[in-house]
């Protein structure tokens, strides 16, 4: 049986752990060609190598997000691969311990909004243009946060880079719903990944983690699988009526 994503090609960003690595691992599995991209290339290249050691097609691409030549070389790398680009998923992003916003470095503020504002900026500004030049159309995937639409205290700075996001994606989904590229997000609840330690305050623990679980309607974290399932549907042609949506991948945290 064909694969969801079978003839496809994908891009996914921050794909050597975490959420990115379970959405690359994912639309694999369901046939797509996938470039793993990441500025960890010691994990990016492991994801690609356990892509093709399960009988899937990936490579490997050295790329920081923030910077517009790497983005450009990215989308470029997909298409004399595979030869277009019909996906891509920009997941890549930084949390940050909670602090108060006033003991928060004008610095910090700045790292952050660099990797997960522009970071996403770049790579569907380059995504767009290249699928306008295939002109067959393409979804385009943010990872944005349950920080975007229910932001908590102490955590300012990075909830207000994923609400940034939200307008973002709505207006670039009007910018190119006529040409047949969607775009929409994903909004998790925190995860049981690498960057859980810094929300629960750079220590993690059974008992922080229990805190945090306990506000969850559902009872439990998410999981690279819970948001690869969201992301695989923004990416199938089942979807293809659906642009401009944030799905909320969270539990029931959100209401």
């Amino acid at each position: 049986m064909a694969g969801r994503l079978e003839g496809k090609a994908a891009v996914v960003t921050g794909a050597g752990s975490g959420f990115g690595e379970g959405i690359a691992r994912r639309y694999a599995q369901e046939g797509a060609k996938v470039l793993v991209a990441d500025i960890d290339e010691d994990n990016g290249r492991r994801v690609a190598e356990a892509i093709a050691a399960d009988g899937g097609t990936a490579r490997f691409a050295s790329v920081d997000v923030c910077e517009e030549s790497a983005n450009a070389a990215m989308i470029a790398a997909a298409r004399d691969a595979w030869g277009a680009v019909d996906a891509v998923v920009l997941n890549a992003g930084i949390g940050m311990v909670p602090r108060p916003l006033a003991d928060t470095e004008a610095e910090f503020f700045d790292r952050v909004f660099r990797v997960n504002v522009r970071g996403v900026f770049l790579g569907a500004k380059h995504a767009v243009r290249a699928m306008r030049a295939q002109g067959r159309g393409g979804s385009i995937v943010v990872t944005a946060s349950t920080a975007a639409l229910r932001p908590r205290p102490n955590l300012a700075v990075y909830n207000a880079t994923k609400g940034a996001l939200v307008p973002m994606c709505k207006a670039l989904a009007l910018e190119v719903a006529e040409e047949g590229i969607r775009v929409n997000g994903v909004c998790p609840v925190a995860g049981d990944t690498a960057m859980l330690t810094d929300f629960l305050g750079g220590a993690d623990s059974e008992e922080g983690r229990a805190r945090f679980v306990a506000t969850v309607p559902m009872g439990r974290l998410s999981t690279p699988e819970d948001i690869a399932a969201a992301a695989l549907f923004f990416a199938e042609d089942d979807s293809a009526f659906v642009t401009g949506t944030m799905l909320e991948v969270d539990g029931g945290r959100c209401i």
